[in-house]
C-alpha cells in the first residue's frame, strides 16, 4: 500500500524545485492530487497530510467518494471527458472543470449550475497534440469557445488544459506545454483574462512547470497504480 503522507511530501517538493529552477514565484503551482481510481479512504488521508483539491474522471464514482467524504472540505475538480448527459451532475457537485470542448457542453453546465453557488470554475481542454482518439477543441477554434465560455453567466472562465500525447518524450512534452502557455498568452492580448494553466502529470510535472504551469495533475506519484483501469 502507498505511504501517501510521504508520497505527498515527496510531490510537494517536487513542484517547489521545479518553482525555483525555473525561477518562479514560491508557491505559484498547485497540487491537484488526481484520486479517479482510488479509493475515498485514499482520499482521506491526503486530506490528513494538507491536501485540498482533488481531481476525478468517472462520474459516478466520484459522487460516490463525495457521499463518503461530506465531513471534509474538499475542492473537487472534473477533469475527464464531458458527456452532455453528464453535465448537470458536474454542475451540482464540483467545484471546478477542466474539460469544456465544445459549445454544447459549456451552455449546459452554464444552465445546470445552480445559482446558490459560485460560478463553476472553468477550463478549456485544447488538444494540444492533434490526436484524433484525444478530446479538447482544435487550437485553431480556441478563441470562439473561450469567448463563449466567458459569456457564461454561471461559468468563470479561469484557463486552458492538455495532456500531450505520451508518446512525444518529455521534449515534446514540453513543447506542448510552451504552446498552450502561448495560446493562453495571445487569448490575454485579445481580451480574455486567464490565470491558470493546468497542465502537467506524475512523469513531466518539472517540464510543465518549467512553462508556466499554475496547477499540475498527479496521481500515481501519490497514490500509486489505480484500482480501476481508464
Amino acid at each position: 500500500m502507498p505511504n501517501i503522507i510521504e508520497n505527498l511530501r515527496i510531490v510537494l517538493a517536487r513542484i517547489a524545485q521545479a518553482e525555483r529552477s525555473a525561477g518562479r514565484t514560491p508557491g505559484a503551482v498547485q497540487l491537484l492530487a488526481v484520486s479517479k481510481g482510488h479509493q475515498a479512504a485514499d482520499i482521506r488521508a491526503a486530506f490528513a497530510a494538507g491536501q485540498r483539491r482533488f481531481g476525478e474522471s468517472y462520474l459516478q464514482e466520484a459522487m460516490d467518494k463525495m457521499a463518503a467524504l461530506t465531513d471534509l472540505a474538499l475542492e473537487w475538480h472534473f477533469i475527464g471527458p464531458v458527456q452532455s448527459n453528464k453535465t448537470k451532475n458536474i454542475a451540482e457537485h464540483f467545484d471546478w472543470i477542466h474539460s469544456i470542448d465544445r459549445d454544447k457542453v459549456a451552455l449546459r453546465l452554464n444552465q445546470h449550475r445552480p445559482a446558490h453557488l459560485p460560478p463553476l470554475a472553468a477550463c478549456i481542454q485544447v488538444n494540444i497534440s492533434g490526436e484524433a482518439s484525444k478530446s479538447g477543441v482544435e487550437p485553431g477554434h480556441l478563441h470562439d469557445l473561450a469567448k463563449l465560455v466567458n459569456a457564461q453567466p454561471r461559468l468563470q472562465l479561469r484557463g486552458l488544459m492538455a495532456i500531450p500525447a505520451a508518446g512525444d518524450g518529455l521534449d515534446g512534452r514540453q513543447r506542448a506545454f510552451r504552446h498552450l502557455r502561448q495560446l493562453a498568452e495571445r487569448l490575454g492580448r485579445q481580451g480574455v483574462a486567464l490565470d491558470t494553466l493546468s497542465m502537467g502529470m506524475s512523469d513531466d510535472l518539472e517540464a510543465a512547470v518549467a512553462e508556466g504551469a499554475t496547477l499540475v495533475r498527479v496521481g500515481t506519484a501519490i497514490f500509486g497504480a489505480r484500482d480501476r483501469k481508464g
